[in-house]
């Protein structure tokens, strides 16, 4: 609720009026209300004659529709900050925008011989050469085997994501791909892809985000790519049909992704099931995930450490699950 009005009158009819006075007088932006239903239920005959039934609302079906005032202010404002994210969309002007000079890259310099690598050269073999030659089964035992820590880097993720995001172009990740692939050489995976790179690619840059991932992948042989895969969502923010999963998926495995971590906002596990499926058939990686908020060791929650010690064990035993997440 933003805020609550309320009127007052010595009869019905002129509290009524003093409302829909209050309502048209008032100036928010920003953000959808439900003032323009209120003045049509406020200016409906039945309602005037203060004859309304309790399902009024449903048997009328004109009440929605609705006349929104005229806001030019807000328009301007619309129109405004459109332009600044996103560029103008003028015929010819719409397109990557032109650099007065190359992207300044810093040196990447051996440790061992002080000197300049050169980034341009073959870079030195990755875990997905080992994924490749060995298959997710064994990848999977050797991350769980091996002793050290593993680096998951989320740079390029972020790059998608952030404000900054509608300004990262392909060609800006490829500018930094040689020398990523050599000082990363040793990550266990590059978290570089997801829902938000469609919405990035095609509305804000007009890039095909299919074209990006093979681009990338090209770059950056040597490295896994990881992205982040909603359970039964997708990339998307609700349920998808199961063979919608199953076949972007497969287009995500054949452009270049390599490890999905998978999660449910809700831990739920049907719904992380389909996600985890789509991982295995597609013959990806499926690094299986948990979500949780709060302080999870204060005593009485409902979502303590044992709830999340219990998730993991559930996710283990999950019948498709063959190898689970080595950091569930």
């Amino acid at each position: 609720m933003l805020v609550k009005c309320s009127t007052s009158g010595s009869n019905y009819e002129i509290a009524r009026r003093k409302m829909i006075r209050s309502l048209v007088e008032f100036r928010i932006r920003g953000v959808k209300t439900n003032i323009p239903f209120l003045l049509a239920l406020l200016t409906h005959p039945i309602f005037i004659g203060g004859d309304c039934w309790t399902t009024f609302i449903d048997d009328t079906p004109e009440l929605f529709e609705m006349v929104s005032s005229k806001n030019r202010a807000q328009k301007l404002l619309a129109y405004l900050a459109d332009l600044c994210v996103n560029g103008s969309s003028i015929k010819g002007q719409i397109g990557a925008p032109k650099l007065h000079e190359e992207a300044a890259i810093p040196a990447l310099i051996d440790t061992k011989t002080g000197e300049a690598v050169d980034v341009y050269k073959q870079p030195p073999a990755g875990w997905r050469q080992f994924l490749l030659k060995h298959g997710a089964d064994e990848f999977a035992k050797q991350v769980r085997n091996f002793d050290g820590c593993l680096v998951m880097d989320t740079t390029w993720r972020d790059a998608h994501q952030s404000l900054l995001a509608t300004r990262v172009r392909t060609i800006d990740l490829l500018n930094i791909a040689p020398t990523t692939a050599h000082a990363f050489s040793g990550a266990f995976a590059l978290e570089c892809w997801g829902g938000a790179t469609f919405d990035v690619a095609m509305r804000f840059l007009h890039e095909d985000p299919w074209d990006r991932l093979r681009k990338m992948r090209a770059a950056v042989p040597n490295i896994p790519f990881q992205m982040l895969l909603r359970g039964a969502n997708g990339v998307a923010y609700s349920s998808l049909p199961d063979n919608a999963i199953d076949h972007f998926v497969k287009q995500a495995k054949d452009n270049g992704v390599d490890i999905f971590r998978v999660f449910d906002a809700l831990n739920d596990l049907e719904q992380l099931k389909v996600g985890v499926d789509a991982v295995k058939k597609a013959g990806g990686v499926v690094e299986s995930t948990i979500c949780y908020s709060g302080d999870m060791l204060k005593p009485g929650k409902k979502y303590n450490l044992e709830y999340y010690l219990e998730t993991v064990d559930a996710i283990r035993t999950l019948p498709t699950i063959a190898n689970p997440c080595p950091y569930p």
